[in-house]
């Protein structure tokens, strides 16, 4: 397996503050997408990051290769929108879990 973050870019620094119910519908649909995907082990972590200026989102997922990582980006309901998102992916050679995320009890 191969681990990849994804940066999700919003369509303008001011997004979320200013999204349009549409956004927000396509967003809603991008939860539910990248929840599925947490829940069948490929995606470790996804989530909103408030940065200085803009925020973005992230997501790091363990899938086979490159290839893997970008038919799962592209099949974003939100990208799909064609809202004017659009989506970075970075390969991350190695991870380092809290053990309890890692699915090892805490006590071991």
């Amino acid at each position: 397996m191969a681990y990849f973050h994804l940066k999700l870019v919003p369509p303008r620094p001011s997004f979320p503050h200013d999204a349009t119910e549409e956004e927000m519908a396509a967003m809603q649909q991008h939860a539910a997408y990248w929840r599925e995907h947490a829940n069948a082990g490929t995606a470790i972590v996804v989530g909103p990051v408030f940065a200085p200026g803009a925020a973005f989102g992230v997501a790091i997922i363990d899938v086979e290769h490159a290839d893997a990582a970008k038919s799962l980006g592209d099949a974003d309901p939100v990208l799909l929108a064609g809202l004017g998102f659009r989506i970075e992916i970075s390969p991350m050679p190695s991870l380092i879990l809290r053990s309890s995320v890692a699915g090892i009890p805490s006590n071991s």
